[in-house]
């Protein structure tokens, strides 16, 4: 009985212990957390202070600067596609032989009428001089009918020694070897063709290509064998393919010009060749959504090469004194396109531009700046609207090298060598 009132005891001593400690974190907790608050608010606005007067004793910020400029630019649309002989002829032989020469050289240039392969001309040669006896034989003995029938005319009309049955009959004769000989005027030029044959000639001006036979091949007119290709290339085309959402401009601008056309090399940096546009594709793939086009090159310098995949810069108009601006100076924000514009008492302010293509590293603004208005081209990771500036001499390479910064890509970049995205649905080189 002793045990069970000692139980309850301990059960309410242990309840009293638990009441004590919650009244006493009641009161001094939130005195210990007040204080504590006072303490860092007291060290927040301490750095605070430091942070400003830091800021103001580090001064203008060290930017690069030029003004906005006035050209003409023109509008330019971008596609990709390979360059395509003129002309291709696969050469082939229209009679039948063995091959005893050959003219040309693997690559070399040759032009309309040049000989290429010789086929053995002696079976042809034979059959022209068979054709050429025949008809002799045959002129000869129409030449003896005619005199006879003109005789015969003659005695006809005085009714002495023939009749008008052997005149007749005479006549038909004559008749018969005129026909006798023009057939044999055909059989010799088709001996002659067949002999002009035997040296085979390029149909066109052009480049030959690789030896696809060898002296003494036996070749026939009847087969599909390819002697050899000739590609013309003085003009030379590009087929190529562009978005379909320029197609309305497109033809628009064709139906009173023909647009150009500048090919640049597969890397996108260096225009080999300029051409004008020749043909608009009669329907758009619907899998790409592009249009195909053809653009015609003169291409007397051979830059283009049939095959070689290009980039094709398509001229649509040129913009009469477009402001245009360094592509470095256009940065981007949550609303777009905007620069850095530096104002008379050297602070800066955001305007809000439109970019309408950037090319060769140059922005066409369509919107929101004047040529002549001065704008930072470097240095921008550190400027806020109303920061002041102290614009440096040099390029603005040399600054993004002597003090680099975080922009888009990372530690080094401001993001100003990079194209603003949506420039004008055109990606700049």
């Amino acid at each position: 009985m002793g045990w069970h009132v000692r139980r309850p005891i301990k059960l309410l001593a242990a309840v009293a212990a638990v009441l004590i400690i919650a009244v006493a974190a009641w009161f001094i907790v939130p005195w210990m957390t007040g204080r504590s608050d006072s303490q860092q608010s007291q060290t927040g606005n301490s750095t605070g202070g430091n942070s400003s007067q830091a800021a103001a004793a580090k001064g203008p910020v060290p930017v690069m600067a030029a003004k906005a400029g006035s050209q003409n630019i023109p509008i330019i649309v971008r596609g990709i596609g390979n360059v395509a002989a003129f002309n291709e002829v696969a050469v082939k032989s229209r009679v039948d032989g063995n091959i005893t020469k050959i003219f040309y050289r693997e690559g070399q240039f040759v032009r309309i009428g040049d000989p290429l392969i010789q086929i053995d001309p002696r079976p042809y040669q034979a059959a022209l001089d068979q054709a050429n006896g025949l008809k002799g034989k045959d002129e000869a003995n129409l030449a003896n009918a005619q005199r006879d029938l003109a005789r015969d005319a003659t005695l006809v009309q005085t009714q002495l020694a023939a009749t008008q049955q052997q005149y007749e009959t005479q006549k038909a004769l004559v008749q018969q070897l005129l026909a006798s000989v023009k057939a044999d005027q055909a059989a010799v030029e088709t001996a002659q063709l067949n002999l002009e044959y035997s040296t085979i000639r390029s149909p066109i001006e052009g480049v030959i290509g690789l030896q696809l036979v060898a002296i003494g091949n036996l070749v026939q007119s009847g087969a599909a064998t390819t002697l050899v290709n000739v590609a013309q290339i003085k003009p030379i085309g590009v087929i190529f393919t562009v978005p379909e959402r320029v197609l309305p401009q497109l033809r628009q601008v064709a139906a009173t010009q023909s647009p150009a056309v500048i090919a640049f090399d597969g890397e996108d940096n260096k225009a080999l060749s300029q051409g004008v546009l020749t043909v608009i594709n009669n329907q758009v793939d619907q899998t790409t959504g592009t249009i195909t086009l053809k653009a015609i090159f003169p291409n007397d310098d051979a830059a283009l090469w049939p095959g070689e995949f290009v980039n094709a810069h398509l001229v649509l108009n040129t913009v009469q004194n477009g402001v245009t601006i360094p592509a470095s100076a256009v940065q981007m924000g949550p609303n777009g396109a905007f620069v850095f514009v530096i104002k008379p008492d050297s602070t800066v302010a955001n305007q809000p531009v439109t970019v309408t293509q950037v090319e060769n590293n140059t922005a066409l603004i369509g919107k929101g700046l004047e040529a002549g208005t001065s704008i930072v081209v470097s240095g921008q990771s550190g400027l806020t609207p109303g920061v002041k500036v102290a614009v440096q001499q040099g390029a603005p390479g040399q600054m993004n090298a002597q003090e680099p910064e975080i922009g888009p890509e990372g530690v080094g970049s401001t993001g100003i060598n990079t194209a603003p995205s949506g420039a004008g649905e055109i990606n700049p080189r």
